[in-house]
């Protein structure tokens, strides 16, 4: 019987207590009409929209059908019992699962026996206390519904973010192709064999290359990002000697090193391994450490790129890479913000170039796809060393 004895039945739940766009249904299971006439004196109260179930076969398909919010699930039930309900349901629906508070005519029987570890989260214990049986139900609804909401949203923003990352690659392809021109033009214009170019004229036309290398190396680390944020970054593995990718790499960024008086150097400590990689893309790593050591070193500064296989690793670990500058190094206080997206450092280029910030991050992302590691740590001489791991087996 409800005892209402020296209780105030408590005002009725506020509208603005739930998320608007739903009115929580509460599935009652039991067969005791006792029970059920006793819970429905209180619920109705509330406003809630109540279901009903005889026995645990039906309950289950009641949920399926209603999908309520929170179940009131007796222990003791004509054919499966309570606590088998409550395993069914958290089997099938996970985290996802309505709330079950059980009904027990014994607080001590319920803590001893499996209805914590069936997956209910508490229970009402007969006789049922209108004041507490509320408490009770209005605490869990609360937590069940607005992490329902939370789910829902994040459901709505990483579809957001999916035609977020669709609208920037389709923009960014667009984009990439005519810059490619404006700046093969520019430095078409630049070559003295189509005539002779004022220095008034030279510089325009060198602005022009400049600002569209900065805007094309823009676009394509956004189609880089928005590769990688649509998942559908994918790694073409082919035999490659780490050997032959970094000094090619070295080749080609030499001459804009020697443009600011610095040099590259190769330290190879290895035996030259081949990896299982995606060469363009490890290349694309390799590339952005060493033009930011570029950017970053003085004048008259030496780069040294190393590769090896460490000597505490088994044959069967890994290959690293590491690209070492002279310049100020990272301040401490800004190194959590490495390799992560648009993370400008105080630091500036000595040189004047350009950064969107984006380098490293898109860097981590592929050396973590290959199933490798990358860091960054300032040398107590100075500099800074870049590294990154490979697997030598995939």
């Amino acid at each position: 019987m409800l005892n209402t004895s020296n209780h105030t039945l408590p005002e009725r739940v506020a509208s603005d207590s739930w998320p608007r766009y739903t009115t929580p249904t509460i599935l009652l299971v039991d067969d005791d009409r006792t029970s059920i006439r006793t819970l429905e004196e209180i619920l109705k109260k509330e406003g809630y929209n109540l279901r009903y179930a005889p026995s645990g076969e039906a309950a289950l398909v009641e949920y399926e059908h209603r999908q309520p919010d929170l179940l009131l699930l007796d222990v003791m039930l004509p054919g499966i019992d309570g606590f088998e309900v409550c395993r069914r349901l958290r089997d099938k629906h996970g985290e996802g699962c309505a709330p079950v508070l059980f009904i027990s005519a014994s607080a001590e029987n319920m803590k001893q026996n499996d209805g914590f570890r069936a997956g209910g989260v508490d229970y009402l214990a007969k006789p049922i206390q209108a004041k507490d049986a509320l408490l009770r139900i209005r605490a869990h609804l609360g937590v069940h519904l607005y992490a329902r909401r939370q789910q829902r949203l994040a459901d709505e923003l990483g579809r957001a973010n999916e035609a977020k990352n669709k609208f920037i690659g389709m923009c960014a392809h667009d984009l990439r192709n005519p810059l490619a021109s404006i700046r093969g033009l520019a430095e078409f214009l630049k070559d003295p064999t189509l005539g002779k170019l004022t220095p008034e004229q030279l510089a325009i036309v060198s602005s022009i290359h400049d600002a569209s290398q900065t805007m094309l190396t823009l676009v394509n680390e956004l189609l880089d990002i928005s590769t990688i944020e649509s998942g559908a970054l994918t790694l073409n593995r082919s035999a490659t000697s780490l050997h032959e990718l970094a000094a090619n790499a070295i080749r080609l960024a030499s001459i804009n090193a020697s443009r600011k008086g610095m040099s590259i150097t190769l330290s190879d400590t290895s035996a030259s391994p081949v990896l299982s990689i995606d060469a363009p893309k490890i290349r694309q790593v390799l590339d952005n450490l060493i033009s930011n050591a570029i950017k970053f070193s003085p004048s008259g500064s030496v780069i040294t790129v190393s590769i090896g296989i460490p000597p505490h690793e088994s044959p069967l670990g890994f290959a690293s890479i590491s690209v070492r500058d002279q310049g100020p190094g990272i301040p401490v206080a800004e190194h959590d913000r490495l390799f992560k997206d648009f993370s400008l450092l105080s630091t500036q280029p000595t040189g004047g170039e350009k950064c969107t910030g984006l380098g490293l991050m898109i860097c981590r992302k592929i050396v973590e796809a290959h199933g490798g590691n990358i860091e960054a740590i300032n040398q107590s001489g100075g500099g800074c060393v870049f590294s990154f791991t490979l697997p030598l087996s995939p």
